[in-house]
């Protein structure tokens, strides 16, 4: 009888490890295809908010209707955060993230007419639909944890993070190319870059859809269905989000600081070019000071990452709090000084990295399984439309007070993340 008992408790342990390895193999592959497709298709998404503002001025010809088209892409990431977490809750990662990205490029390939034939309704539109992209992106580093060991999510999700930095690079600089591509094919140059960008976007969903397969979400909603105590899931996106905030205090704190870090650095980001050349800088100082600023937004995600998996969320939390600190300080004690403008906006970008991912991390961590893509989703949209509230509203802080002011208000966004983390701190050394 003792040795039947060994032989099956034996057996039952040989299995679970036999399904920790393949889901270690399957984690390692998903990780491959959302860092190969998020290079490719954030090279895509990269251009609206470059050549796509420029566009946007020479379509309208009127600044009040260009600020709206510049608005449009970060509008239609929040309008499509939702749907798209809804649709992979239902059919998986695979369909959402495919869906996302033939629905961006579109979105491109519109925008090829739109420039060639200054069409400003296609202009719009364009930008809408590359607005699904944005959202695709965000959804990918999600897609990251979905499979991760607890201990590895920070690192899992800091990775797609970072490597959307080559394609968040490259995709500002597609005049080049579009240039080249323009004079073989008779486009001009803005029509030509977004046709690559359509291209590249379509390419990324090509790719999801051969290789992300199995799909990491459906082996984990296989894996909570087995449970006799899963819960009944609430319909909708901002439904469950307010299901989890009702219930779950750590989800609560990740969601303010993801949405605050999105409403300071979009604030303060925004405004920085016009305050840069209203003093006599270049446009080289310009172009300098933002490729900086996204540097300091990307390249050390692997880095929280990591801190945030071995010593804890709220802690590299706290970092990010004083990265925002020192850029907020820099921006309005010294707005003159182009050299402690070109630090303030690093330092925003270092503070954006820290609170962002940590906090994403830590809302992948707690969120429950049965809401997971759902709540993303709707998280993603909010953080958007944050982003879109933000822009619209920098501009008239600044034209009728001063940069310096701008980030004073922009500080005070960060006072209910502080007081959290401070008290949860007290309560627990962790998060």
């Amino acid at each position: 009888m003792a040795e039947q008992e060994d032989q099956q408790a034996g057996g039952v342990l040989s299995a679970m490890v036999g399904r920790n390895d393949e889901r270690g193999r399957i984690q390692r592959k998903t990780l491959w295809v959302l860092a190969i497709t998020q290079v490719i298709g954030t090279v895509g998404v990269g251009v609206a908010p470059s050549i796509g503002i420029l566009l946007a001025e020479e379509v309208t010809s009127s600044e009040v209707w260009a600020g709206l088209a510049r608005t449009a892409s970060t509008l239609g990431a929040a309008l499509f955060g939702v749907p798209l977490g809804n649709l992979a809750a239902r059919f998986g990662r695979r369909v959402a993230l495919t869906s996302g990205w033939w629905l961006a490029a579109l979105g491109g390939l519109l925008l090829v007419p739109a420039a060639q034939y200054n069409v400003v309704a296609l202009l719009f539109l364009g930008l809408l639909l590359i607005g699904s992209g944005s959202a695709i992106s965000l959804q990918a580093r999600f897609a990251a944890t979905d499979l991760a060991q607890s201990a590895h999510k920070g690192r899992s999700l800091a990775l797609i993070v970072w490597v959307g930095t080559i394609g968040m690079v490259l995709g500002p600089n597609l005049g080049v190319p579009g240039q080249w591509l323009g004079t073989i094919i008779g486009l001009n140059v803005y029509a030509g870059a977004f046709l690559i960008a359509g291209l590249c976007m379509a390419l990324a969903g090509v790719l999801i859809f051969l290789w992300l397969r199995p799909d990491p979400l459906l082996i984990l909603q296989r894996e909570d269905a087995t449970s006799p105590a899963a819960p009944r899931p609430v319909r909708g996106g901002f439904g469950r989000i307010a299901e989890e905030l009702r219930v779950n205090r750590r989800a609560r704190y990740a969601v303010v600081a993801i949405l605050s870090a999105q409403i300071v650095m979009v604030s303060v980001m925004t405004m920085t070019p016009v305050h840069i050349t209203h003093h006599g800088g270049s446009v080289n100082l310009v172009g300098l000071t933002i490729s900086l600023h996204i540097l300091g937004m990307y390249a050390l995600s692997p880095v929280v990452g990591f801190i945030a998996d071995r010593i804890g969320h709220r802690f590299a939390i706290g970092i990010g709090l004083v990265f925002f600190a020192g850029a907020l300080l820099a921006g309005g004690l010294w707005p003159q000084d182009m050299r402690w403008i070109m630090g303030s906006l690093i330092l925003l970008g270092l503070g954006w990295s820290f609170v962002n991912v940590a906090g994403s991390a830590l809302f992948s961590t707690v969120v429950s399984d049965h809401s997971r893509a759902s709540a993303q989703g709707g998280v993603d949209a909010l953080s958007n439309l944050c982003a879109a509230g933000a822009a619209l509203a920098s501009g008239p802080l600044m034209a009728g007070t001063s940069f310096a002011m701008l980030t004073l208000v922009s500080g005070l966004v960060l006072v209910p993340l502080l007081l959290q983390t401070l008290g949860g701190i007290r309560r627990t050394p962790v998060d």
